[in-house]
């Protein structure tokens, strides 16, 4: 085979490269500007699409393209374009891909596909404020209702007068120094008493007057203890303390407001339950509910026709209201 032309020959018998010979050149080889470079050389340089495979004419591939429907995103891309047919729109291609909606891809994120919804955010929010307003109203009302209880809960001491000692209605006992006055009302010992045929003494131990003296001698006829009372800050009810000592039997005396004597008599049971003449254990304490002046007020305890005095007097003090202890 020697350079050239040969006739009608194949493309694998060209020689591409047969103008760098000299007898390929004598034989009329140029460099390649379209075919191979040999005169009549075959030019398979073919447009796109007009070769044929498997039967198909080629003129059905080089149809000039159709505009497809507009106006129809949803339309498979062979519909729009007749001239290509998607590999599963041919027999025995793969099935078609579910398609979305081009409109939903981008601006919801996906929320609606598969036609799911995403979460609902406003209703959660409204739900929650909600719920706070609820507790926050739970709460006020919570704190109303406390407050109303405390003001129903608060006592209020009563504006009454009593026409009679409340001492005569048995005071519970108490142990001896159980009650002192605790108040900024005024408070006194024996000491600090003005005595009338009674004298103090400091023998039984128990008293807690200053030096553990007491007043004695009140059992005789007559004899009294006067308390001068300054600083009351109002006219009013108040209850007055009386710290003292009795043995076995139940005392009783006069109890003098401001020089008028006081309904009925002051009661000076034996609560501590002390023996016969066992006078150290036998200190307790009584109250009665006098009613006083503003200002300075005078409060005797006496021994009277028909009163029963055997007591040790140890303490009086005052208290504002009808209390017990």
């Amino acid at each position: 085979m020697t350079p050239g032309n040969n006739g009608a020959s194949t493309p694998e018998d060209d020689d591409p490269f047969g103008y760098l010979y000299a007898d390929g050149q004598a034989n009329g080889a140029q460099p390649p500007s379209g075919g191979y470079g040999y005169p009549n050389s075959v030019n398979r340089v073919r447009p796109v699409g007009t070769r044929q495979y498997g039967g198909q004419a080629a003129a059905q591939q080089a149809a000039p393209p159709q505009q497809g429907a507009y106006g129809r995103p949803n339309a498979p891309y062979g519909a729009q374009n007749p001239h290509y047919a998607a590999p599963e729109t041919l027999p025995g291609g793969a099935p078609a891909a579910p398609h979305q909606q081009p409109g939903h891809g981008g601006g919801h994120g996906g929320g609606h596909g598969g036609g799911r919804r995403g979460p609902n955010t406003k209703g959660l929010l409204i739900g929650a404020i909600a719920v706070v307003a609820a507790v926050v109203i739970g709460i006020g009302i919570a704190m109303t209702s406390s407050g109303d209880d405390d003001d129903k809960g608060t006592d209020q001491a009563g504006g009454a007068t009593p026409t009679q000692s409340q001492s005569s209605g048995e005071p519970s006992p108490s142990a001896s120094g159980s009650a002192q006055s605790t108040g900024e009302l005024p408070t006194t010992d024996a000491a600090g008493l003005q005595l009338s045929g009674a004298s103090t003494a400091s023998d039984v131990e128990g008293a807690e007057s200053e030096g553990g003296t007491y007043v004695t001698g009140l059992d005789q006829s007559g004899a009294s203890a006067t308390w001068t009372v300054n600083g009351i800050p109002k006219a009013g009810v108040y209850t007055l303390f009386a710290r003292y000592s009795t043995a076995d039997a139940d005392q009783s005396m006069t109890l003098t407001i401001n020089g008028k004597e006081f309904g009925s008599k002051l009661n000076l049971g034996n609560f501590a339950g002390a023996k016969d003449g066992d006078y150290t254990k036998g200190w307790t304490q009584t109250y009665a509910y006098p009613s006083l002046n503003k200002g300075t007020n005078t409060i005797s305890v006496s021994c009277q026709d028909g009163d029963k005095c055997d007591i040790l007097l140890d303490q009086l003090w005052l208290k504002e209201g009808q209390v017990t202890s």
